[in-house]
C-alpha cells in the first residue's frame, strides 16, 4: 500500500506520492473538481452530460477530463449503448489515495503547494496564458 501523509505532519515539500498523483493523475483543475466529486459521491455512476451539470463545468471538457481519469485508473468507464457511465475505480489503494487526497486538500499548506504543481505541470506562462 502507498504511504501517505496526513495533513498535520504535511511539511515544507510535497511528497513523492502527491507530486506523482498530480503529475500523472490529477494534472488539472477540472480533473481535481472530478475527483473530488466521486469522493463525495462514492457510490455515482453517471454520464458525463449528468456529472458536467452537477459540477458547473463545459460537457465536452468534462468528458475529455473523464476519459483522462479512466486512462489514469481512478475512475472506470462502462458502455451502456451509445452511453458511456463513469463510476469511482474499485481499486481500493486509489480509492484510498483518492480520500486521502480530498482530506489533505483541507490543509491550506497543502492546497496551496497541490495548485502549484497543477500549475507548473499545466506549463502556464504569465505573459501569454493568463
Amino acid at each position: 500500500m502507498t504511504q501517505t501523509q496526513s495533513a498535520g505532519v504535511f511539511d515544507r515539500d510535497m511528497n513523492a506520492t502527491w507530486e506523482k498523483f498530480l503529475r500523472e493523475r490529477v494534472n488539472s483543475f477540472i480533473k481535481w473538481d472530478l475527483v473530488r466529486f466521486f469522493r463525495d459521491n462514492p457510490h455515482t455512476a453517471d454520464t458525463a452530460d449528468n456529472i458536467a451539470g452537477f459540477i458547473g463545468r463545459d460537457t465536452r471538457t468534462v468528458q475529455r477530463e473523464l476519459d483522462a481519469l479512466v486512462k489514469a485508473e481512478v475512475l472506470a468507464a462502462q458502455r451502456a449503448g451509445d452511453t458511456t457511465i463513469y463510476r469511482l475505480s474499485t481499486d481500493r489503494e486509489t480509492r484510498h489515495l483518492v480520500t486521502e487526497f480530498v482530506t489533505l486538500c483541507h490543509n491550506r499548506d497543502f492546497r496551496v503547494k497541490a495548485i502549484q504543481a497543477v500549475i507548473k505541470g499545466m506549463n502556464f506562462s504569465p505573459g501569454q496564458d493568463f
